[in-house]
């Protein structure tokens, strides 16, 4: 990680003002995605459950609100320079288009065997995209010779500061539309996502729980809570493509403090979530949004009689390789 080091700027940790701030920045922006609820997924698991549809979101991701928190965050003089990242998904795609908005380049750093589709949504949004090996050395050798070249500000998917923070407007709109929750839940990868929520929540909703979910297949989020230490992630294997990344450094920090746990979900469990949303709510999720929900229906947490808040963190579905279709 000696490269990401040289990099990337930590600042102090966000906290709900800075979520506050976040959310007045980019309301010109991003969407305000809806709260939906569903009587028959009630009635299963005896819960009032709301869920925030991120899905819907800029891009199909929460990744949006992040993005364009940092990207309309940096000076005039920096924003001149552009900015960059790593990343073969959903961020990738993300800063490119705030990139845009702000009228300003993105450089973004993708592995070379990234599926065609990304690379497409990434290009059209004005990107100029930089292939390397697919391993995290050759992503962070890029990302330095990139941003040596053209001077601009690297973007973290989930560690930085500005990007926690807009993760976090999602769930200060999921309680002002559902007040009084008993327990947001949310997936976790790189923490962007559960560690903004979980700062939103405990600003706003102090008597509210924050209970994250992660695939059985890429637990490391769950094992480092555990031992009080990051646990890299080491050859994660789940259908839940989102959610392969470690920890970073501020967004386990904050998980530790306001989290109050990280259930672990099974694959089966994951595919039987992302039908489920499919089939009784009609909408498109992806299958790491559908992890909590898989959570639910393991009977992970004992939710009966509560109100209960979901984060479907994106949609951005593969509709050629959809999990329960055997090739």
């Amino acid at each position: 990680m000696q490269h990401s080091r040289r990099y990337l700027t930590m600042n102090s940790l966000p906290d709900l003002d800075s979520i506050q701030e976040a959310a007045r920045r980019i309301r010109p922006y991003a969407h305000r995605t809806p709260v939906v609820t569903c009587a028959g997924l009630d009635d299963m698991w005896n819960a009032e459950l709301y869920f925030k549809c991120e899905n819907f979101q800029k891009v199909g991701a929460f990744k949006f609100r992040g993005a364009c928190n940092a990207v309309f965050s940096l000076s005039a003089g920096k924003a001149s320079r552009g900015v960059g990242t790593h990343s073969s998904g959903n961020h990738a795609a993300a800063l490119a288009l705030a990139a845009q908005l702000r009228g300003i380049r993105s450089f973004i750093v993708m592995p070379k065997n990234a599926s065609e589709v990304k690379v497409a949504a990434v290009s059209g949004y004005g990107a100029e995209i930089f292939f390397c090996e697919p391993s995290e050395d050759g992503r962070e050798r890029t990302m330095a010779e990139v941003l040596e070249k053209t001077g601009a500000t690297f973007i973290h998917p989930f560690d930085n500061p500005l990007v926690i923070a807009g993760q976090g407007t999602a769930a200060v709109e999921l309680l002002e539309e559902a007040p009084g929750l008993d327990v947001v839940l949310a997936p976790v990868g790189g923490g962007g996502l559960l560690s903004g929520t979980a700062l939103a929540v405990a600003g706003l909703s102090t008597d509210t729980r924050v209970i994250g979910a992660e695939p059985e297949g890429a637990d490391d989020a769950y094992r480092s809570l555990q031992e009080g230490r990051i646990i890299p992630s080491v050859n994660p294997q789940t259908v839940a493509d989102g959610l392969l990344t470690s920890l970073g450094q501020n967004t386990f920090a904050i998980i530790r403090e306001h989290v109050e746990q990280i259930v672990t979900v099974s694959e089966e469990a994951i595919i039987a979530g992302m039908r489920h949303v499919w089939e009784r709510m009609k909408i498109v999720i992806e299958p790491s949004a559908a992890v909590p929900v898989g959570a639910l229906l393991e009977g992970k947490i004992d939710l009966s009689g509560q109100r209960v808040g979901v984060i479907l963190s994106g949609g951005n579905a593969d509709l050629d390789k959809l999990p329960w279709i055997s090739n």
